[in-house]
């Protein structure tokens, strides 16, 4: 069985590979990639794999815009930190996934699932992936949110939303209207509830949402500086390992 790596953190693909090799010494790792640009090309170019282990978030991009350029033929057992809406869609499609940071009980349990769809290695050919990257590109995401204020109890529409940041070491909404409320969960916690088609983490302080972006402009030492329709308490500042996957968020619409 070939087998090809796509993972833009050099780390975990080495030690994915380790895995790999562990359960199955008889494999072979043909070749590994960091990119879109590179998964094209050597998809385009070269003969495909039996299996394919693929990140979702490389280097230039979500690992989507590979469909989008090159036909592919493999299964894949994607390696993903989604929702669970976003799993229970790669189970009806009949793709496997691992969670990161996954272990080699993780990896052994994809191998079984892709032994057991037989199909795939003498028909060549995987399911329709068009409805699975649709629903994982446009999550629907979370509607609304409780908060409570002035001892009442109300609900913020999420499209009402500018962004939410950290604030005295707690959860705050900015809304469009420029009112306020506190939330009880994490910023990591709401990120993974609203849409990843809607909101983007800029940086560890701010999840903003796409129609409140005014402007980007170029920053030095290669970040972006992200002007918003509303003012924010801070200057939004990108760094340039983000600045790809924020440019592709941008654009995907």
């Amino acid at each position: 069985m070939n087998i090809i790596i796509i993972e833009d953190e050099l780390k975990t693909a080495k030690s994915l590979e380790n895995i790999i090799l562990s359960l199955r010494p008889d494999v072979k790792i043909v070749g590994q990639y960091q990119s879109i640009e590179g998964s094209v090309k050597a998809l385009s170019e070269q003969p495909q794999p039996d299996l394919i282990f693929m990140d979702i978030q490389l280097a230039d991009g979500l690992c989507f815009e590979i469909f989008k350029q090159v036909k592919v033929n493999s299964p894949i057992v994607f390696c993903t930190a989604f929702d669970e809406y976003s799993l229970e869609a790669f189970k009806r499609n009949g793709v496997d996934y691992v969670l990161k940071p996954f272990s080699k009980i993780d990896i052994q349990e994809a191998f079984q699932k892709v032994d057991g769809l037989q199909n795939f290695f003498q028909q060549k050919v995987i399911p329709d992936l068009s409805n699975l990257l649709t629903k994982l590109s446009s999550p629907a995401g979370k509607e609304s949110f409780l908060v409570f204020k002035n001892q009442k109890y109300t609900t913020v529409q999420t499209e009402n939303i500018a962004f939410f940041y950290i604030r005295n070491d707690a959860s705050t909404i900015m809304c469009f209207d420029k009112q306020e409320f506190a939330l009880s969960q994490s910023l990591d916690q709401i990120t993974m509830l609203v849409s990843s088609k809607q909101f983007f983490r800029v940086n560890r302080q701010y999840l903003v949402n796409f129609k409140a972006i005014k402007e980007i402009e170029h920053y030095f030492l290669r970040k972006l500086f992200v002007k918003l329709v509303i003012e924010t308490p801070d200057k939004l500042l990108i760094n340039k390992e983000k600045t790809p996957a924020f440019l592709s968020w941008m654009e995907d619409r």
